[in-house]
C-alpha cells in the first residue's frame, strides 16, 4: 500500500469535547488534512515537545525516550494504518540496531513519541481519501490553551455519529456547503464531523 508522509500543522482546543484537543496532519506537498480527537494529557505532551518546554519532571513519553535511548532502541517512524469506526490505529517502527520491531500503539502517543525522536510520520493513501479533508492554501501551526487542559483519557478517533446529531436535520446539500465553509474557516473538528456526516449518509 501506498505511504503518504504526514506533518503536524495544526493543535487546538476541541470546541464540541471538553477537555479534548483536535489535532491536525497535514499531507506533505498536498493540501490533505487529517483531524484526530486526542486527550488533554496527550496534547500537552504533543505541544511541550514543540514548544521545547522542560516540565519539572519528565512525562511519560519522555521516560519512555529515555528507556528507549539506554538500551539503544530508536522508533524511525510511525504508520497510521487503519482506521475502523472513527478510530484511529497506529503503530511504531522500532530499531535496536539489529532487527526491526512494530509495536502497536495509540496514534496520539505515537505522535508523541514522533516529534520526541523526530521520526517521520506517515498513513495510507486509502485513509486519507477517507477521512482527509482538502483545504486550500497553507496552514500555521497553532498551539492554544496549554494552561487550562483537562484530562480526558478516551480519544485518537473522529467525533463519532452520535456527535454529529445536531446534523441530521440539515440535508446533504447543506451539509456539504457547512463543510466547504468550515474547512474555509480552518475549522477542522467541525469540518470532519461535517465529512464524517456525509460518509454515513452515503454508506446508507
Amino acid at each position: 500500500m501506498k505511504k503518504v508522509k504526514l506533518d503536524i500543522v495544526g493543535l487546538s482546543y476541541s470546541q464540541t469535547q471538553s477537555g479534548a484537543y483536535a489535532l491536525v496532519l497535514g499531507e506533505v506537498n498536498g493540501r490533505r488534512r487529517l483531524p484526530i480527537i486526542i486527550g488533554a494529557f496527550e496534547a500537552q505532551a504533543i505541544a511541550i515537545e514543540i514548544e521545547k518546554m522542560t516540565p519539572s519532571r519528565p512525562l511519560t513519553h519522555d521516560l519512555f525516550k529515555s528507556m528507549a535511548e539506554t538500551f539503544h532502541i530508536t522508533i524511525n517512524e510511525i504508520i497510521i494504518y487503519n482506521l475502523v469506526d472513527g478510530v484511529f490505529y497506529a503503530k511504531l517502527i522500532c530499531s535496536d540496531g539489529n532487527a526491526v520491531h512494530e509495536i502497536d500503539a495509540r496514534t496520539s502517543d505515537a505522535i508523541a513519541l514522533a516529534v520526541r525522536f523526530k521520526s517521520l510520520i506517515y498513513t495510507y493513501e486509502f485513509i486519507l481519501s477517507t477521512a482527509g479533508i482538502v483545504i486550500e492554501g497553507n496552514d500555521l501551526l497553532f498551539l492554544e490553551n496549554l494552561d487550562s487542559i483537562a484530562k480526558e483519557p478516551d480519544a485518537d478517533s473522529l467525533p463519532t455519529a452520535s456527535k454529529s446529531q445536531g446534523f441530521v436535520d440539515l440535508s446533504t446539500e447543506d451539509l456539504q456547503q457547512k463543510l466547504q465553509e468550515a474547512i474555509a474557516e480552518e475549522a477542522y473538528e467541525k469540518a470532519a464531523r461535517l465529512r464524517d456526516e456525509l460518509n454515513r449518509r452515503n454508506k446508507a
